[in-house]
Order: C-alpha cells, then sequence, then structure tokens
C-alpha cells in the first residue's frame, strides 16, 4: 500500500522518463506571445517579482509542481515525494532577446530553450520569461513541463489555473508551503515487496470484471483494437529522411490560422476539423519530401496522431491519459480534395475498429507488468519504426487568458522528439485561432522553415478547392 507521503507514478507516464535520453528531452512546452504594457517595471522591462509572486499565489493547486523524483530500490518505479528545497527563483526563470527582438531571435532562443533536458532532482518544470520581443512591446513565457506528469490536454487545463480569466487579477495570499517528510529506503523497499505480491491478485480482479457479462463487450471491441494497433507495427514504416538517428540541439518554427478559416474549409469539403489537419500535414509532407528527391509514391510514411482516454469528469488527476492511432497518410495523391477524402475513410475506419481503445487496453495491461517491460515496449516501438511522424492536435480554451493584465495572443506548443524522429507537428486550438508548433533536429532540419511555408501552401490549396477566402 502506498505512503501517503508520496505518490507512484503510472507506467504509462513513467514511459516517458525512460525514452528520455541525451539526444530526446521529453519535455513538453508551449511558448506564449503576450503585450507587455501591463507587466513593465520603471525600468522599462518587464516586472519578474510581480509574476514570481503571482505563480507562487497559484501554486497549492498544483502540488506536483512542488514534488520531484524518488526511484524505489526493488523494482525502480519513480514516485513523487514533496520537496522540502523548492525554490520559485529557479523555476520562474528571467531573460531578454536582444534588439530588435524578432520572431526569428524568438524561434532560436525557443530551440536552446528545448534542448536543455529538465533537472530530474528538482520539480519537472520551468517558466521562462522573456522580454524584448518586438523592441519590447511584447514578451514572450515559454513553459516546459515534462512528459511524465502531463498530457497536452491535462497541460491545457493546467495553463488555466496558472492564468486568469480576468485582466483585473492580482497576486492573491500565498498559501503557506509545509512539505511532507520523504519515505524511507525501508519503506519504499516494503512497499515494493508488496505491490509484487499483490500483483497478480489485481490482475485476476481486473480480467474477472472485463470477462463480466456487462462488460464483455467492451473487452472484445477493446481486443479487436489490440489487434489492429499490433497489424499497424508488423511491417516497418518507410524511412525516410525525417527517420534518422537525431541529436541533442532543436531548432523550432511556427505559424497561425484563424481557427474560423480552417473551421470553413471543413464545411465545404465534408470531415473533422482534425481530418482537415491531417491533409494539410499529408500536402505539407508530400512538397517537401519530393523537394528532398524522395519518391512519395513508393514509400509506406505513417503518422500516429495521440487520441485523449480522459473521461472528463471534474478533478481528474494530472498525468497521461492518452492512446494513439497510428495510419498511412496518402502522399501519392497529388489532389488535395482526393487526399482529404482518404484521410476522412481512414479515420472513420479507425473510430469503428477501436484502435484507440486497443492501445489504452494495453496501457492497463502495463499496470500489472511493471514499467520495466512498458520501457522495453516504448523504446521497440520506436526502433521498429511504426510510424514518420507524431501529429498532435489539442484543444485549448477559446477564451482569452491574461497574466497581471496582459493578454496572452499567441500559444505555440512544442512537442518532444523521440528516437530517430527528426520533427514533431503539434498544433493548439486558442482564443479563435489554431497555432501550429514544428520541433526538429537542428542538424537533420536546417530547412525547417520549407517545411513551415510547404504546410501553409498545402492548406491553401484545401482553402482554393473549398473556394473559401484566401489565408493571410
Amino acid at each position: 500500500m502506498p505512503s501517503y507521503r508520496y505518490d507512484p507514478l503510472s507506467p504509462q507516464d513513467a514511459s516517458f522518463l525512460w525514452a528520455e535520453s541525451a539526444s530526446t528531452p521529453m519535455h513538453i512546452s508551449v511558448a506564449f506571445i503576450a503585450d507587455a504594457g501591463p507587466l513593465h517595471n520603471p525600468a522599462g522591462g518587464i516586472d519578474i517579482e510581480r509574476i514570481r509572486a503571482f505563480i507562487a499565489s497559484r501554486l497549492h493547486s498544483i502540488p506536483r509542481y512542488r514534488q520531484h523524483l524518488v526511484f524505489t530500490p526493488l523494482r525502480r518505479r519513480p514516485v513523487w515525494v514533496d520537496d522540502d528545497h523548492f525554490n520559485l527563483e529557479y523555476h520562474v526563470r528571467h531573460t531578454c532577446l536582444p534588439r530588435p527582438g524578432t520572431a526569428e531571435q524568438l524561434k532560436l532562443l525557443i530551440g536552446r530553450i528545448s534542448s536543455i533536458a529538465l533537472d530530474r532532482a528538482r520539480p519537472l518544470w520551468e517558466l521562462w520569461v522573456v522580454e524584448g520581443l518586438e523592441d519590447g512591446k511584447r514578451f514572450a513565457l515559454i513553459s516546459k513541463v515534462h512528459h511524465c506528469m502531463t498530457d497536452g490536454v491535462s497541460g491545457a487545463e493546467l495553463m488555466t489555473v496558472l492564468m486568469s480569466l480576468s485582466p483585473m487579477d492580482e497576486p492573491g495570499p500565498v498559501v503557506p508551503y509545509v512539505p511532507r517528510p520523504a519515505p524511507s529506503g525501508l519503506e519504499l523497499r516494503r512497499d515494493d515487496l508488496v505491490d509484487l505480491a499483490a500483483g497478480p491478485v489485481q490482475a485476476a480482479r481486473y480480467l474477472g470484471e472485463l470477462l463480466g457479462p456487462e462488460r464483455r463487450g467492451e473487452l472484445g471491441r477493446a481486443l479487436r483494437g489490440v489487434y489492429d494497433l499490433v497489424a499497424s507495427g508488423i511491417v516497418p514504416a518507410s524511412e525516410t529522411p525525417l527517420n534518422r538517428e537525431i541529436g541533442p540541439h532543436r531548432r523550432f518554427d511556427y505559424f497561425a490560422q484563424e481557427l474560423s478559416s480552417v473551421k470553413a474549409v471543413k464545411d465545404k469539403l465534408g470531415g473533422t476539423l482534425n481530418d482537415i489537419v491531417l491533409a494539410t500535414v499529408a500536402g505539407g509532407i508530400r512538397r517537401f519530401l519530393k523537394r528532398r528527391r524522395v519518391d512519395v509514391s513508393r514509400i509506406d510514411f505513417r503518422v500516429t496522431t495521440p487520441v485523449s482516454v480522459r473521461s472528463g469528469t471534474a478533478g481528474e488527476a494530472l498525468g497521461n491519459r492518452v492512446s494513439a492511432w497510428i495510419f498511412p497518410l496518402p502522399l501519392a495523391q497529388a489532389d488535395p480534395v482526393k487526399r482529404l477524402a482518404a484521410i476522412r475513410a481512414t479515420t472513420r475506419r479507425l473510430k469503428e475498429s477501436n484502435q484507440a481503445l486497443g492501445a489504452d487496453l494495453l496501457s492497463a495491461v502495463t499496470e500489472w507488468t511493471g514499467t520495466t517491460l512498458l520501457s522495453i515496449g516504448t523504446r521497440l516501438q520506436t526502433v521498429g519504426r511504426t510510424h514518420n511522424l507524431i501529429v498532435t492536435n489539442v484543444p485549448g480554451p477559446q477564451v482569452p487568458l491574461f497574466l497581471l493584465g496582459a493578454p496572452l495572443h499567441e500559444a505555440y506548443p512544442i512537442g518532444p522528439l523521440f528516437q530517430n524522429q527528426a520533427v514533431i507537428v503539434a498544433l493548439f486550438s486558442y482564443a479563435g485561432r489554431l497555432f501550429w508548433g514544428l520541433n526538429a533536429d537542428a542538424a537533420l532540419l536546417p530547412d525547417l522553415a520549407d517545411l513551415r511555408r510547404d504546410l501553409e501552401a498545402s492548406f491553401q490549396e484545401l482553402a482554393d478547392a473549398a473556394g473559401t477566402p484566401s489565408v493571410d
């Protein structure tokens, strides 16, 4: 039985620790851009102490932000314990762009910050306050949170805790922080033994529930999903310039769209908003690989799209509750409307096949097998090249957020790279706009800006086919 003084990570959360290496830091980031005016100090810079005071007044709502990792002695299972040396100044950092503070300078800085792994001896988050953007008229907030703490959906919910819905909010009283004593090595060893002994009993109980008449249909759908998921990875995806051994340095680029423009194309051509996103990615990757002299008619190019399996109930904890779809993109198809039709047919089939439910069942099974088996599976999936690219699309709040009166105008997501994955495409919808973030290996994709332009051109093809207004 776990001690009240620590919280074990789920196997899915822990898998992101095992996936981390010197060249694959596993944090999720967002780069916000906000007006600097309300936060200017007398010297013309950003009032960092006021920001720290505001964050300090909110931390009691996020206990995980004042906890760090400890590993149990027998199973090496990671657990969260309260940090009795917590220092807010270490986590809320302050820097400045050189003049004139252009978007290109900000992208370079985001790439550098994204390259640096979080310190596992401390709570696994940072918030960088970057002043000097647009000659000081704006500033950026770069949030880094380890993937073992949160997925995209819970990260979006977390954003509303640290920010405000009102421009009038000021720092509130700071709730005193009293860390719980850390468990001893003897306690952790004892709990390891108890968990090992209880594992088969819990597995039998869970299996009995699944085989019960009220859940038998659910089990059948999940098992069919497991079959589809495993079958999709038996034959490796094609090798491409995007699937080579990556290094430790990152390059970042971004662009934004009006959400109404994307929805207008969806309404004209059919499908879901996510179908339009995937069709845009297909067209953009097609252009990019053809310029790299890849014959797109001869490759099996697959994407993984994370699918949230959160229940949506109030008070659901932080952490990862994510499954996935894995499927081919129709890169050989030159016609943008036919590419979209092929993607629509595929996503409709995936919904019917319950592939995501199957992945969630596999994740649940790892609760009985331990994080070591899960870590091996994570590495095998990457080495086996079940996919070429991750495309993640997270819905965010559609109302403006503020930080001490400063309105947040833009929010660019920054996803982590896995082994042999040279780029990730992440999207985040916020306040009526859709923000695209492209995080890439700096050495393998020096032409990342070309990929960004390819994606913009791909969406323009869809907009032209739909007869909707031209994209800015």
